[in-house]
This record gives structure tokens, C-alpha cells and sequence, in this order.
């Protein structure tokens, strides 16, 4: 039956689900990624469609903005559709100083300032960790192998804020300073989501600006170098 949020009928969504924040790129993995894609689900907007990649069933769904928007919708596929993976693909600020733009982050763990998963665990401080399974297999089809990297792609811990608009360069060199890649705004909701239920998940962004450099993507530009994602998640799907 269909959920508050979503207006699908059991069954129509696939156990893999790609999950990026805009419902237009949603509409956009469906029309061009996928084969046979059905639209399943609209309300408030959301767009979610099911079809199939070579030949193996994959949803896609929006998530909206933030961690209150992509817990709702990550709990209901995991609770509610049987859904068993879902991979975020979006868009992230670059941190560290290595990085570029349309570079790709495939994100090990996820720092965040907010209280949401703090009350999941009662005096303690909860890890965001993707699965294992999922991080790996994406990790090898990006090209990684023992004394490999590949160019423009880096596996690393991510920090999730709820805030936007926030200026605090003091707290920006310090995860940094311990490690922290880029900032974006779901990732460590979709792994709390992800333990809570039972399943897998994992977030993999395109670089679309720089903390330390007056430099982002353009829209054209997003969209291009969102397939790069877009595709280490369908991978990682089929060989996890």
C-alpha cells in the first residue's frame, strides 16, 4: 500500500534503488539510463521510476533536500517496499584540497553536526558507515586495486551538515585536517536509515564547487559528470 510520502503499490520498486536529491535528475537517470522505465510514484513531487539496467531490475527515486527529507523516503523503500540497497547519487563541495571539480567521491563515512542520529543511540556517538559490500564493489569498478588510484576519484569520509548557508572556516580545516573530503547534506541520514532498517546503503557525489576556490560546475556541466556516479552505482549494484 502506498505510504504518506509515496504513492507506489507494493512491488513496483526494485530492490536496487539509485537515490539522487533533484526529482528532474531522477526523471533524468529514467529516461536515459534505464530501460522500459514506469513512472511509480509522484506525490509531493518526488519522482520515482522503475526499469531496468542490463537486463536487472533498478528503481530511482528523489530524496529531496537534507536529512529529515531522505530519512522519510529511505525508511519507507527500506520498511514499507522491501527495497534491500539503496545508493545516494548527488552533489558535494569539495574540501580538501586535491580535489577538482567533476571529481567523484565515494564516501567510506559521514561526519555531521546534526542531532538527528545522535538520538538514535543514547550516549553514544554513532559512526555513519556505508556497507562494506557496496563500497568495494564501487571502489573496484571506479579502477582502485592495491597501489592504484584512479585520477578523479577518491574514497573518503564525507561530513553531512543541515545547514546551507553556514560559514565556519575554523571547523572546515579541522575535518580537513582529519581527513574529510567534502560537504553535502544526506549521507550520513541515509546510513543511520540504512542500520536502523537492516540494509545497505551507500553515497557516492560528484564535486560541483570548492570551499577553497571560487569555482563550481555549471548546470550543463552537473548533469554531464553526474552519469559518471550515476554509473558506479549501477556497478556496484551488480557486483556487489
Amino acid at each position: 500500500m502506498a505510504t504518506p510520502h509515496i504513492g507506489a503499490a507494493p512491488g513496483d520498486f526494485a530492490p536496487d534503488v539509485l537515490m539522487p536529491g533533484d526529482p528532474r535528475r531522477a526523471r533524468r537517470i529514467a529516461e536515459t539510463v534505464l530501460d522500459d522505465a514506469r513512472l511509480v510514484t509522484e506525490v509531493r513531487g518526488i519522482l520515482g521510476y522503475t526499469g531496468t539496467f542490463e537486463g536487472r531490475p533498478v528503481s530511482v527515486l528523489a530524496s529531496g533536500m537534507g536529512m529529515p527529507s531522505i530519512t522519510i523516503y529511505a525508511t519507507e523503500l527500506f520498511r514499507f517496499y522491501g527495497v534491500q540497497r539503496i545508493i545516494r547519487i548527488g552533489t558535494a563541495g569539495g574540501m580538501a584540497t586535491h580535489l577538482d571539480l567533476g571529481d567523484v567521491v565515494i564516501a567510506n563515512a559521514a561526519h555531521t553536526d546534526s542531532a538527528m542520529t545522535a538520538q538514535r543511540i543514547p550516549g553514544i556517538h554513532y559512526s555513519h558507515a556505508p556497507s562494506f559490500a557496496l563500497l568495494s564493489a564501487a571502489a573496484v569498478a571506479a579502477g582502485f586495486r592495491p597501489g592504484f588510484s584512479p585520477a578523479g576519484v577518491h574514497v573518503g569520509a564525507v561530513v553531512s551538515n543541515d545547514a546551507f548557508y553556514v560559514d565556519r572556516p575554523a571547523t572546515n580545516e579541522l575535518l580537513v585536517q582529519y581527513g574529510t573530503l567534502a560537504v553535502e547534506m544526506e549521507a550520513a541520514a541515509l546510513y543511520a536509515a540504512a542500520d536502523a532498517e537492516g540494509r545497505e546503503a551507500l553515497a557516492i557525489c560528484t564535486i560541483s564547487d570548492l570551499l577553497f576556490r571560487d569555482a563550481a560546475l555549471s548546470a550543463d556541466e552537473r548533469e554531464e559528470l553526474f552519469d559518471r556516479s550515476v554509473r558506479l552505482g549501477l556497478a556496484a549494484f551488480a557486483t556487489a
